[in-house]
């Protein structure tokens, strides 16, 4: 997806280059930059994407810039992101969370991604705060439309239970994302008849 914003380090998100944006095209041909416009367009699905920029994080800088973590450099990122967590515990009761981190040479990612690239539901709310990398989630309309929102660091985004999505990599293929979690059991896909019909 276009939507004339490019990739850029988490750490260049307040720079004079401006403000990564989420952006989101449609089915329907039309294509949105202003968040405040994403989110009236997804209301009527209770989709909700915000953006919430971090500033430079000089302990964890070199952890962002690597492409693998091991549980320890994980656990450390996590730690650096604490007050957001603290946030969606009082804000929407989640009880746990963890850090995905998938990059070209992530083992089986090929694999792990054909899991959520078909149309699906959860059982849970999906919840994210995407802090380096991009990705692609794509929205299918009650009414048959689709909507894809292009996600970069510092986006956050909710995805209500039984909402019908998919997710996707850019070509970068690289993301880190903190997932947050009122009850893991629910987070398995339940896959769905429709056909991703936007890219």
């Amino acid at each position: 997806m276009n939507c004339g914003f490019t990739y850029q380090s988490a750490f260049t998100q307040n720079s004079d280059k401006g403000v990564i944006l989420a952006c989101m095209s449609t089915t329907t041909g039309q294509v949105m930059g202003d968040v405040d416009d994403i989110n009236r367009y997804l209301e009527s699905i209770d989709v909700f994407v915000a953006r919430w920029p971090f500033s430079d994080l000089p302990e964890v800088s070199s952890l962002l810039l690597m492409p693998g973590l091991d549980d320890r450099e994980k656990e450390e990122l996590l730690k650096a992101f604490d007050n957001t967590f603290l946030r969606l515990q009082k804000e929407m009761s989640m009880k746990s969370r963890d850090l995905i981190v998938l990059h070209p040479g992530t083992v089986g990612l090929s694999s792990l991604l054909d899991k959520f690239s078909p149309c699906h539901t959860h059982d849970d709310e999906e919840v994210r705060y995407i802090i380096d990398g991009e990705g692609e989630f794509g929205f299918v309309f009650p009414s048959g439309e689709q909507a894809l929102v292009k996600v970069e660091p510092g986006d956050f985004i909710r995805i209500p239970k039984d909402t019908e999505h998919w997710f996707v990599l850019t070509k970068t293929r690289r993301i880190k994302a903190i997932r947050y979690f009122s009850d893991t059991t629910g987070w398995v896909p339940r896959y769905t008849a429709s056909k991703v019909r936007i890219s």
